[in-house]
C-alpha cells in the first residue's frame, strides 16, 4: 500500500470547468442528484465542479465514470489543453509546489508540459503528428525541452522505443502506417521522452482489440514499476482501473462522488453510482 505521509506530487483543490456563461442555478440544478450537468436555466455545461484530490509519488490514480462525467475534462485542464474556470493546482516539482499553476503565464505552462508532464490521448491524432516519423515525434518533445544535439536525440529515441517494445525499424516509419496499438506505444514513448514526474493517460485502450489492450496495459504497468512515475489513468473500463491503479476517483455529472483504494471501491462501493458501475462490470 502507498504511504501518504510524504508531500503529494500533485495537489488539486476546488477545480471547476464551465462551458458557457454560467448562472447562479448551474451549481444548484446540476449534478448526480439531477443526473445532468447541463444547466436548465442557461444551458451552460458544468463539466467539473469543486474537484479536489492529491497524487503521491509512484502512485497510479484512476479516474472512472460514464461518458460526460468530466473525467477527460479533468486531465485536459491539468495538461492545459483546456482552461479551468476556477480552482488551484500545485506541482511539487515546480517551484516547490508553491504556485497555483493554473495562474502562471502561458510560457511557464509550456515549460510544465514539455518538462514535467506527459500526456497519452485516446486518439493518437491529438498526441502525434502522423506524417512525421516515430523518432521525429519523440525528437519534437526533446527539442521542446531544449535538447538540440542530434546524436543524443537519436539515442534517446532508440532507448524509448526499446522501452516501449517498438522494433527499431519503426523508428523512421510514420505513425500513420502503424497499427492502433503501435501508435499508442509511440505516444507513450513520446510522453516519457523527458522523464516527467507525472504522466496522464486518457482512455488509452479504447478502440483497441482486446489482445492489444492487454499488451498496452502490461507495458504501462511495467514502465510505472521501473520508472516509479506518478500516473493518472482515465477510463470508463473498470477492468483497466482494477489492473493499473492504487486509488480511484469516481466522477458523476462533473462531481466527485467517491474516492478510495481501488480494491475497496471494487469490492465494497459506497455511493449508489459506484455500486451501479461495479455491478455493471460483473
Amino acid at each position: 500500500m502507498i504511504a501518504h505521509k510524504r508531500e503529494p506530487v500533485l495537489s488539486v483543490r476546488g477545480l471547476s470547468k464551465m462551458y458557457g456563461k454560467g448562472c447562479p442555478s448551474c451549481q444548484t440544478l446540476t449534478g448526480p442528484e439531477f443526473n445532468n450537468n447541463v444547466c436548465p436555466v442557461c444551458s451552460s455545461i458544468l463539466a467539473l465542479h469543486d474537484i479536489s484530490f492529491d497524487l503521491y509519488e509512484g502512485e497510479i490514480l484512476g479516474i472512472v465514470g460514464e461518458s460526460g462525467s468530466g473525467k477527460s475534462s479533468l486531465v485536459q485542464c491539468l495538461y492545459f489543453d483546456q482552461d479551468a474556470t476556477s480552482g488551484e493546482v500545485y506541482l511539487a516539482h515546480y517551484n516547490e509546489g508553491k504556485d497555483n499553476v493554473l495562474n502562471i503565464p502561458a510560457s511557464k505552462k509550456r515549460y510544465l508540459r514539455n518538462h514535467l508532464m506527459g500526456m497519452v490521448y485516446q486518439n493518437p491524432v491529438l498526441g502525434l503528428k502522423l506524417n512525421i516519423s516515430s523518432g521525429g515525434n519523440i525528437a519534437e518533445k526533446l527539442l521542446a525541452a531544449d535538447l538540440y544535439i542530434y546524436e543524443e536525440i537519436r539515442e534517446r529515441g532508440k532507448k524509448l522505443l526499446e522501452k516501449t517494445e517498438i522494433p527499431m525499424y519503426y523508428m523512421d516509419e510514420i505513425p500513420k502506417k502503424l497499427s492502433g496499438g503501435m501508435q499508442q506505444r509511440v505516444q507513450i514513448a513520446k510522453a516519457l521522452a523527458n522523464n516527467p514526474p507525472l504522466l496522464l493517460l486518457d482512455e488509452v485502450t479504447t478502440g483497441l482489440d482486446v489482445s492489444v489492450q492487454a499488451r498496452v496495459l502490461d507495458l504501462i504497468k511495467a514502465l510505472q514499476q521501473e520508472l516509479q512515475i506518478s500516473m493518472i489513468v482515465v477510463s470508463h473500463d473498470l477492468g483497466v482501473i482494477r489492473l493499473l491503479t492504487n486509488r480511484t476517483l469516481v466522477l458523476k455529472n462533473g462531481r466527485l462522488v467517491e474516492v478510495g483504494l481501488t480494491d475497496q471501491i471494487m469490492e465494497d462501493p459506497q455511493h449508489a453510482y459506484s455500486q451501479l458501475l461495479v455491478h455493471s462490470m460483473l
